[in-house]
C-alpha cells in the first residue's frame, strides 16, 4: 500500500509514473486505443493513435504514445530527408495527453479492448519493456512504421494468429498514394511535394493491415477485428467531440494556379521570341536549372536515402538531373549547340515516357504537374525550332 501511495504522489508531482517493473493490474483495469482527429499542420493532418492503460484501483491512467519526435534532435531535418528519422515511445498522464487536443479542438475517440486480465497485464508489460531507454526509440517510416501502423503490429506480435483483421469493410483496397490523398487536397503544396517525392512503390495496393498506417483506418479496422473469434473492441466512446478540421484552400496560393501562370507566361514569351526570332535565354536557363535541381534531389532520395517510398521515382524523367548542367551550357550563347538539339528531342521523349507510365499506372503523377510539363514542352520545341534558324 505504501508503494502505491508513493507512486501516486510521484505521479501528482511529475504527471508520469515511474515503474521499477510493470505493476500487476487489477480486474478494474482497461486497455484501449485512442484515435485523435487530424489537425491543420501537415504532420497532424492524418490524425494520431495511442494506447491508454487505466486502473482505478492502482490509480493508473497513462498513455503510451509511439508518435513522439523532437525537432531539437541533432541533424533533425537532415535525418528526416535521409529517411533516418527517429521516433520514440513516450508515456504521459492521460490528462496531459488530452489537454493538447482540447486546445486544438480535435476530437478524440476511445475503443476499449475486450481483453482478459492476463492479456491486459501482457500488454502493459510489453509497453513498459518498450519504454526502457534502450528500447523506446525506433526508425520511423511514414507508411510502414508509424504511431498508427504499430497498433496492428503490436496486436499481432502479442497475440499472434488469434488476432484476425477482417478487411471486408473496405470498399476497395487502396494504394498508399490514394490513401494519403484522402487526407490532403491534391492541389496543395504539401500534397504536390509528397506526390513529387513518392516513387512508384507507393502505387501498389496496401494490404488490409497496411491500411492501418492511417489512424482513421486503424480505428475502423479494430471494429472489424477479432481475438480468438470474438470482437476485439468491447465498447467505444467519444472523449472529445469536435468537428473535423476542414481544408480551406485559396486557389491563388495553390500550385495549380502558379503552374498555369507559368504556362501562360512561357507561352507569351515564346510567342514574342518567335515573332522577333530571338531566344529568352534567362527563361530557358531558369526552367532547365530548376527542373534539373529538382531531379537531382529526387535522384538522391532514390539512391542515397533510406526511405521505402522514394525509390524508383520516375518524376526524374521530366525533372531530368542532367538539365542542371545543360542550363549553363545553353545560357552563355545565343545559338543552341549541335548536340543540344538531340538532347532536347531526348528530353521530349522522356516527357512522353512519363505520360505512358502514367497511363499504364506504373506510377501515378500529380495532375497539378500537367501545366508544368506543357511549359517544358513549349520551350523544348521552340529551342529546337530556334536551332534551325
Amino acid at each position: 500500500m505504501k508503494k502505491i501511495f508513493l507512486l501516486l504522489s510521484l505521479f501528482l508531482i511529475t504527471g508520469n509514473f515511474v515503474f521499477s517493473q510493470a505493476p500487476q493490474l487489477s480486474e478494474n483495469s482497461k486497455v484501449s486505443l485512442l484515435t485523435c482527429a487530424g489537425g491543420d499542420v501537415l504532420y497532424y493532418a492524418f490524425g494520431h493513435s495511442a494506447f491508454r492503460v487505466q486502473d482505478s484501483v492502482l490509480g493508473i491512467d497513462v498513455v503510451y504514445n509511439y508518435g513522439t519526435f523532437d525537432f531539437n534532435q541533432p541533424n533533425f531535418y537532415l535525418n528526416f530527408t535521409k529517411g533516418r528519422m527517429i521516433y520514440s515511445l513516450s508515456r504521459r498522464s492521460f490528462e496531459s495527453f488530452l489537454f493538447e487536443y482540447e486546445l486544438e479542438k480535435r476530437w478524440v475517440k476511445e475503443q476499449v479492448l475486450d481483453l482478459n486480465l492476463e492479456q491486459r497485464n501482457q500488454l502493459l508489460a510489453f509497453f513498459e519493456e518498450n519504454y526502457l531507454p534502450e528500447n523506446r526509440d525506433y526508425l520511423y517510416d511514414p507508411l510502414l512504421n508509424n504511431c498508427s501502423s504499430i497498433t496492428g503490429d503490436i496486436l499481432k506480435e502479442q497475440f499472434g494468429d488469434a488476432v484476425v483483421f477482417d478487411g471486408s469493410y473496405l470498399e476497395k483496397r487502396y494504394t498508399f498514394r490514394q490513401l494519403v490523398r484522402q487526407f490532403l487536397n491534391v492541389n496543395t503544396w504539401s500534397m504536390f511535394g509528397i506526390d513529387l517525392a513518392f516513387g512508384s512503390p507507393v502505387d501498389r495496393q496496401a494490404t488490409v493491415q497496411e491500411h492501418m498506417f492511417l489512424p482513421y483506418y486503424a480505428m475502423e479496422q479494430l471494429r472489424h477485428t477479432t481475438l480468438n473469434g470474438k470482437p476485439l473492441v468491447k465498447r467505444e466512446r467519444t472523449i472529445l467531440d469536435y468537428n473535423e478540421h476542414s481544408q480551406s484552400g485559396f486557389f491563388p496560393l495553390s500550385p495549380l494556379f502558379w503552374f498555369m501562370l507559368l504556362l501562360a507566361f512561357t507561352a507569351i514569351i515564346t510567342y514574342f521570341d518567335n515573332k522577333h526570332k530571338t531566344r529568352s535565354r534567362w527563361l530557358d536557363f531558369t526552367l532547365l536549372f530548376i527542373s534539373g535541381l529538382a531531379g537531382t534531389f529526387l535522384f538522391l532520395l532514390w539512391v542515397a536515402a533510406d526511405h521505402t517510398s522514394t525509390p524508383y521515382n520516375y518524376n526524374i524523367l521530366w525533372a531530368f538531373p542532367i538539365n542542371l548542367g545543360v542550363a549553363f551550357a545553353f545560357v552563355f550563347q545565343d545559338n543552341i549547340p549541335k548536340w543540344g538539339t538531340k538532347y532536347l528531342w531526348f528530353a521530349l521523349s522522356l516527357i512522353v515516357l512519363v505520360l505512358l507510365l502514367w497511363i499504364i499506372k506504373v506510377q501515378i503523377f500529380s495532375p497539378v504537374l500537367i501545366p508544368l510539363l506543357l511549359t517544358l514542352v513549349i520551350r523544348y520545341l521552340y529551342m529546337i525550332k530556334y536551332s534551325k534558324l
